[in-house]
């Protein structure tokens, strides 16, 4: 099981077998199942979560009861509420599984006294956070200045082991269109 999570480690830094072991001690393992959450809005958010397998959304509910996806998360991607993670606030986000999934977390004690102790993670999970708020940018500029036909093809490139996976009214909703819109995207797409 910690093999996905040593291989992920492994692209950005280099840990001695004993900073591994270190470090995949404070890890805890949780399988849930299809549907089932990971986070509900006002809980306390004390883990960041590595998923091993499986796939996982995170939204927001607004009062007229919509739904806004603001991530997915499969195979060697992290997901949390991150804002109540790292401010010690109540979770804003809902998380549930989409698949059956295998997550390693990891406290948020835990990680401040990994940095301490192997610096080499500080300096991964700093990689990490930068190429997340990177993609957050990303997506923030697709979603002011392209059409719903862009979007969706920029969702394909970059995520393109994710959309089978995904049911296509999820992904509409990550996208900011109706079901519909995409369902005839999709056939414009084919034809043309």
């Amino acid at each position: 099981m910690f093999t996905a999570i040593e291989q992920h480690l492994s692209k950005h830094i280099q840990l001695t077998k004993e900073e591994l072991e270190r470090f995949t001690s404070v890890l805890i393992t949780k399988k849930l199942r299809k549907k089932q959450f990971l986070i509900q809005e006002g809980d306390l958010v004390n883990y960041e979560y590595y998923v091993v397998k499986g796939c996982l959304k995170a939204y927001e509910i607004d009062p007229s009861d919509n739904i806004h996806i603001i991530q997915f998360a499969i195979e060697d991607w992290w997901i949390s509420d991150f804002k109540a993670f790292f401010k010690n606030e109540k979770a804003r986000l809902t998380i549930d599984c989409i698949e059956d999934s295998l997550l390693l977390g990891i406290a948020k004690t835990d990680l401040e006294q990994l940095f301490i102790d192997i610096p080499k993670l500080e300096r991964f999970f700093r990689i990490k956070l930068t190429n997340a708020f990177v993609a957050l940018q990303d997506r923030i500029l697709s979603s002011l200045d392209k059409t719903s036909a862009e979007r969706y093809l920029e969702f394909r490139k970059t995520y393109p082991n994710i959309e089978q996976r995904i049911p296509n009214y999820l992904i509409a909703n990550y996208l900011g269109i109706k079901p519909e819109s995409l369902s005839r995207l999709r056939k414009q797409l084919v034809i043309s």
